[in-house]
This record gives C-alpha cells, sequence and structure tokens, in this order.
C-alpha cells in the first residue's frame, strides 16, 4: 500500500479547468490515468429503494471500453456488496471495492472480505424485527454490513438513527456507522473507500497512474482525500458543495453517463 503521507509518484497532469477538461485529458492520456467511480447516485440515478435503480443498456459495455482503453485502470468503489454490483454491469467483472472498501477484489480477481461476528449477525436478525412496524424503512442486508433505508420514511430518521447507534454500540468497536443519503449503514471499521483507492493504487495497472474518483455522497470523501493527497482529482456529482473535498463537479449522474458514451463517438 502507499505510505500513508507521501503522494505516490503520479504523470505530470495538464492544467484542468473542469470536469468535461479533465475528461478529455484522460480519453487522450488513457496511459496516464486511473478511474474510481462509484455506483449509485453516480454511474445510476438514485431510485426509491435499492433494488429499483435502472442500468442503461449501454452503460456495462461502456464501461468496458473505457476500461480497456485505460489498460483494465477502472474500479468500481460502492457501498454495494460485491455480488451485486457484478449483476448490474454483468456480463462484465471489474476490478471492485464492495461494502466501502471491506470487501475487494482486485484485477487479478482475488478477493478478500471482512469477517463478520456472531454479536452482527444477531443484531442483523433483531434489526430486520425492530424495524417492522417503521413502514417504509427498509433493511438491506449486505452480509458483512447491513443498511436501513428511509427515502420512503423520511419522518422516520430520528428513529432509525438511535436504533442503528444503539447497535453501533452492542456489536463492539470493530464496526461503524456510515451515513449517506436517506440511509445509514453499520459496517466494518477496517477499511473505508480511500484505503481501498490506496489499496488498488498499490498494484497493477494502476500503480503509477495519477486517481481520479467519481461520486456523489458523504460516503465518497474518503475516497477524494485520498486522490487530492496522491496529486490526483476528485469529481462530485451534484450541486457544487463547499463540505466536499472535491474540487471539479458535474450536475448528475445523467451528466457523467453522457462523458462516459464519448467513448464510442
Amino acid at each position: 500500500m502507499p505510505d500513508a503521507t507521501t503522494p505516490a509518484p503520479a504523470p505530470t497532469s495538464p492544467e484542468v479547468s473542469g470536469a468535461e477538461d479533465l475528461w478529455q485529458i484522460i480519453f487522450l492520456s488513457p496511459d496516464d490515468y486511473a478511474l474510481f467511480l462509484d455506483i449509485d447516485g453516480t454511474l445510476l440515478d438514485l431510485a426509491a429503494t435499492p433494488d429499483d435503480i435502472i442500468v442503461p443498456a449501454a452503460l456495462p459495455a461502456q464501461l468496458h471500453a473505457w476500461s480497456s482503453r485505460l489498460e483494465g485502470a477502472l474500479a468500481l468503489v460502492t457501498g454495494r456488496a460485491l455480488h451485486y454490483a457484478d449483476k448490474l454491469f454483468t456480463p462484465y467483472r471489474f476490478p471492485i471495492a464492495g461494502l466501502h472498501g471491506t470487501e475487494l477484489r482486485n484485477a487479478d480477481g482475488a478477493v478478500s472480505r471482512s469477517e463478520t461476528t456472531p454479536a452482527f449477525d444477531r443484531f442483523k436478525q433483531e434489526l430486520q424485527q425492530a424495524t417492522t412496524p417503521l413502514d417504509g424503512v427498509l433493511i438491506e442486508d449486505k452480509g458483512a454490513a447491513v443498511a436501513a433505508h428511509y427515502r420512503l420514511a423520511p419522518d422516520r430518521q430520528a428513529e432509525v438513527e438511535r436504533l442503528m447507534e444503539r447497535a453501533a454500540e452492542e456489536v463492539g468497536p470493530g464496526w461503524i456507522l456510515q451515513r449517506g443519503k436517506m440511509v445509514i449503514e453499520l459496517r466494518p471499521a477496517s477499511a473505508d473507500k480511500g484505503m481501498a483507492v490506496e489499496t488498488f493504487l498499490s498494484e497493477p495497472p494502476f500503480a503509477g497512474r495519477r486517481p481520479v474518483a467519481i461520486g456523489d455522497d458523504v460516503t465518497d470523501e474518503a475516497m477524494f482525500a485520498t486522490v487530492n493527497r496522491l496529486g490526483g482529482h476528485a469529481i462530485r456529482i451534484g450541486k457544487p458543495s463547499t463540505t466536499t473535498a472535491a474540487s471539479l463537479s458535474l450536475p448528475s449522474a445523467a451528466a457523467l453517463r453522457e462523458l462516459i458514451a464519448r467513448i464510442s463517438v
């Protein structure tokens, strides 16, 4: 893994004035860059429930084309479980950091995962029972993580917060709460998206390239901070925000997909 305090060597980059400018530079100099892409809210539009998201028919092949242009230096970095993320982009399989980096498949296909504990497994069962009366609250069992979604019941946020905060105290120090857009998740504390990006950058085909991270949520800020420290670029999807570490932005996931589609133009 790259040193925690010294930026990794990266190619000299031309001046970048905006996200579209950067995308053109990546297209013209693919040997210099590595792409790290969030999924929900970044590649795909958010939906009412995790299972309602829609994958545009052309997107998987377009991502594969970009991966080929970058000689494989494209990875998905997501809160989704690895096996679920694979289903979204079938038949293609990309390097993936799932569950915010607590499970990871590298470019060679080797997979590493965090293990659960009996206390955590008990909590997942109890959480399902505790939220049954909370209409609109959806529990997503991700294996080594569990998420409570309240997008369909925003008035339940305080109740969901209390349940998850109590759980974090009960399951022990190996777990951490991760908040996102209308969701709060309990996940292993052993990794985050920034650490996942560093792991990828320590191995071929990512090593020695300038990292570019694209995401839309507070869960992506860890990888934004990492790529900034390592001399790369961070792009936030959505309205520009003073609270983000990203210096560039795109207005929507659709705008990113338009850039991705240019691979076939």
